[in-house]
């Protein structure tokens, strides 16, 4: 009989040393996982995206905004004041912005748990 051992995971509160070598810096890609269905038919909630902080957004691209406080992921449109953050599922509104410094990154991939041929790239 096989005996499993519970291991936890440190919660780290204190601020991380930028100096080490693997540290992650603001430019390292990362992954989310798709919550809702603002973003249906084209991100369905389950799928992961890989985010690239850094990158130039322009229109027509899906990214991951910092706005009122939270993190959203749309989809740049241009609106008649400018900029807007656009679900693709038409029951969430535009949600208009300022400039596009509350871009944070552009998502470059999505992929199903499990599925790797549900891979798509952007």
């Amino acid at each position: 009989m096989t005996t499993l051992t519970r291991k936890t995971i440190p919660i780290v509160t204190e601020k991380i040393d930028t100096d080490e070598q693997n540290y992650c810096g603001n430019d390292e890609p990362f992954a989310l996982m798709v919550l809702g269905d603002s973003m249906v038919p084209e991100f369905n909630e389950g799928e992961v995206i890989i985010i690239e902080p850094g990158s130039l957004a322009t229109a027509g691209n899906y990214i991951l905004a910092f706005h009122n406080e939270e993190y959203i992921f749309r989809q740049l449109a241009r609106c008649e004041s400018g900029w807007c953050l656009r679900a693709l599922n038409a029951n969430y509104p535009d949600v208009p912005i300022a400039d596009l410094s509350v871009i944070k990154g552009i998502i470059t991939q999505k992929s199903r748990p499990g599925k790797r041929s549900a891979s798509k790239s952007y």
